[in-house]
Formats: C-alpha cells, sequence, structure tokens
C-alpha cells in the first residue's frame, strides 16, 4: 500500500520537521556518516531513510498512535514501531565537548508530562512527570546538553548533578541559573536572606539583567514543546529520553540552518 506522506514530496517536510529541503538533506547526510543506515541482513526496511526519518519525526511533532500514524506512511504499526525504536537513539543530540573561553551557558530543568510510571512520579505540575535538566548557549541559544531524565518531583539544584547536566558543562565559569539552584556555584539572581530584607538599588539591577538573559532558556522550551511528545509522552524506559535529544537536535538544526 503506498503512503501518502513522503519526504520525496518537500511540502511534507517543514510541518513535521521544521526544517527546510536543504536542512532536511543535510541531515540525512549526517545521519548515514553517522551509520544510522547501514545494510541489513534479511528483511530490509519498508521504507528508505528519508522516510523513516520524516516519520519518527512526524511522531514527535504531531504525538499520534503510531496505529494511526503508520497507514499515512503506507507500513504496518509494527514496522512504524521498530523504525521509532531504531531511528529514536540515532537522532539524539550528542552533548557538546568543547566551549570558548567566554562561554556563557543557561541551565534550567523543564517538567514531561510521561506515561510511563517506572520514570516519572507526580508533580508539581499535578502529573506524573519527568525532570529534563537542558542546557543552551547563551549566545546562540542552541542546546548544548540535556540530562538524563530523573523523576518530575525531584528539586533542580539536585537534579542538575544528578542528571548529568553538571559534568556535560564542564568547568565553564558562568553557568546562569534561577534561584532554585542555591549552593550549586551557579550564577543565580541575588536573593533576601530574611523575610524584611530589602535589596539595593545594585542587587536588583543585577536581577533584572539576569532575567532578560536566563529567559533565552525559557524561549528555548517554548519552541520545543511545539513538539507535541514532550506534552504528553507514551514511550517507555529511555524513549522519553530519546525524544527529548531528537528534539533537541531538530530545533537546533532550524537555527544554525
Amino acid at each position: 500500500m503506498a503512503g501518502v506522506i513522503t519526504a520525496s514530496e518537500p511540502s511534507w517536510i517543514g510541518p513535521f520537521t521544521g526544517l527546510s529541503p536543504r536542512q532536511f538533506n543535510k541531515l540525512i547526510i549526517a545521519l548515514r556518516r553517522e551509520g544510522a543506515d547501514p545494510v541489513r541482513k534479511g528483511r530490509p526496511w519498508s521504507l528508505p531513510l528519508q522516510d523513516r526519518v520524516l516519520l519518527v519525526a512526524a511522531y514527535w511533532r504531531t504525538n499520534l498512535t503510531l496505529r494511526q500514524l503508520a497507514p499515512l506512511f503506507g507500513i504496518s504499526k509494527s514496522a512504524a514501531d521498530r523504525i521509532v525504536d531504531h531511528l529514536g537513539p540515532a537522532l539524539a543530540l550528542q552533548p557538546r565537548r568543547r566551549f570558548r573561553k567566554d562561554t556563557v551557558l543557561i541551565v534550567d530543568g523543564t517538567l514531561v508530562p510521561t506515561r510511563d510510571r517506572a520514570v516519572a512520579v507526580s508533580s508539581k505540575n499535578y502529573r506524573c512527570s519527568t525532570n529534563h535538566q537542558v542546557v543552551i548557549d547563551a549566545d546562540i541559544r542552541l542546546v548544548v546538553a540535556v540530562g538524563r531524565p530523573l523523576p518530575g518531583n525531584r528539586n533542580d539544584c539536585r537534579a542538575g548533578q544528578d542528571s548529568g547536566a553538571k559534568a556535560a558543562v564542564g568547568t565553564i565559569p558562568t553557568v546562569i541559573a534561577d534561584g532554585g539552584y542555591r549552593g550549586t556555584g551557579l550564577t543565580i539572581p541575588h536573593y533576601r536572606r530574611y523575610k524584611d530584607e530589602e535589596l539595593p538599588s545594585w542587587k536588583e539591577e543585577h536581577n533584572a539583567s539576569h532575567r532578560k538573559v536566563r529567559a533565552r532558556v525559557e524561549h528555548t522550551f517554548a519552541r520545543m514543546k511545539t513538539w507535541k511528545i514532550l506534552r504528553d509522552c507514551r514511550l517507555r524506559g529511555d524513549g522519553v529520553h530519546h525524544a527529548i535529544l531528537g528534539v533537541a537536535r531538530l530545533y537546533n538544526l532550524t537555527l544554525t540552518g
């Protein structure tokens, strides 16, 4: 059965990946170079690599069930499931290893509603969620690292270290965070030591500047969560981790071209 959606028709690429056809082709070339399309023994894939990548992106973008999505590509639900399991990790963002000496990073946590109770717990958003620590470059706004998912009730100050996000930034001297990261050595806003304390004007000015810069990570979250898989993730095990890493990679590609 022929599918309705195919990467050979460029009009499908933008709505489901956020990429231009040129950016999408660069992604396919990079995936082949990384070994994402090896020659398999036995039965070959039912779709070419371009269509498989488009299927995974469409799954993350729309959060349709695979039973709904598979017929649009002309394949079975089980074949679509195998494609997502295989390509999800291959599309994952690799953390940046090198930074300029003057690099400024921003770290913050975001909650992703996740149905797998083995990795998610009831959180402050009143849903079972996972906590994801995301690090971006403050200047170019690219995601440079995403920590391992932790239960959604974990405090950011602890999650930053337990998730591996702190190790990912290494010895970068300037890492900006919000007030939830007290005692971590990161650059956080000035705060009142006791209830009735008044902050001097210079501290208020510093806090205003801090908020303007730190807002960039909130803008990143807003754009990443246009991918509906990050609003209600049905994937099990490492699926939510692969999904947010894949979305981060596609988000970066939309910024860099």
